[in-house]
């Protein structure tokens, strides 16, 4: 911590499990505060910044000891209304929110009617999964009928799979944009590892990148996504990773052990640690 002035901290696998936080978290995160670092949450998460932020401190994270919450679904949102690509300025006026169905508010605020039918849509709009029941085999029909009209899909959440309380991976979000990219339908993904998103992040941190540390479980998106940007990453083992590393919680894996990882993902961390803690 030393040689950071500001840290960008995923939040899923890394603070908390969903429902609550990780043994040391909380302690870790306001030690980083009170040495003066600006800090960043990103997060994948098709939610609103402030709706997480809400989140974190229900869990018992002060909200004094973050700048901001940068989220994938904010990210999505911007690119539909503002972003002038053809791709975001066609979709037109119907959009179908494949979500949970608490989450549907979270496609308000776009100018189009929301709608429940693949057929009346123009364009779909990835946002959450209720796994497991939700899946992309339940979605696999709607997936396959909006391939053959050709439609769109933004995905504001990206990632293929979440850490549940008890260490289960989960189906999460990105899988069905996967799906549907092997279907052949057009996609756009939005948050880690994109660049579009760090920018965002990086308008509100004033360091220089190499002074700048991105903490994060996965190597897909928090490791691979620093490295595309410059930025120093810290890879936390004990997350989505772990089944795939055979370790307990709060149990660092041997460097050697990591490495068929870091190939398949094609990214390697400068840091390594088991958990977030101090």
């Amino acid at each position: 911590m030393a040689d950071c002035d500001a840290c960008i901290i995923d939040q899923w696998g890394v603070l908390h499990d969903g429902h609550a936080p990780y043994p040391g978290a909380i302690d870790c995160l306001q030690r980083i505060r009170g040495a003066g670092k600006s800090v960043v949450l990103l997060s994948n998460s098709g939610k609103r910044g402030e709706d997480n932020a809400r989140q974190l401190v229900r869990m018992g994270f002060a909200r004094e000891w973050f700048d901001a919450v940068v989220c994938a679904g904010d990210d999505a949102r911007d690119a539909i209304l503002h972003d002038p690509d053809p791709f975001y300025r066609t979709l037109g006026p119907r959009c179908l929110p494949l979500a949970r169905n608490e989450d549907w508010h979270l496609a308000d605020g776009l100018q189009r009617e929301l709608v429940a039918d693949v057929e009346r849509a123009d364009f779909l709009f990835v946002l959450s999964m209720d796994a497991p029941r939700q899946s992309v085999a339940l979605w696999e029909p709607t997936l396959q009928r909006a391939a053959v009209r050709g439609l769109p899909m933004v995905c504001g959440n990206p990632d293929l799979a979440r850490v549940s309380a008890t260490g289960e991976l989960l189906e999460a979000p990105g899988l069905l944009a996967q799906r549907y990219a092997a279907l052949g339908g057009p996609v756009r993904l939005h948050g880690k590892p994109s660049a579009r998103i760090y920018a965002s992040c990086l308008r509100i941190l004033p360091s220089p990148r190499t002074r700048i540390a991105a903490i994060g479980d996965s190597l897909l998106h928090d490791v691979a996504g620093a490295a595309g940007v410059g930025l120093p990453s810290v890879f936390v083992a004990c997350g989505v990773h772990r089944e795939a590393l055979g370790i307990a919680f709060g149990q660092i894996p041997d460097p050697g052990a990591c490495e068929p990882l870091y190939r398949q993902a094609n990214a390697w961390p400068d840091y390594l640690v088991a958990t977030f803690r101090w």
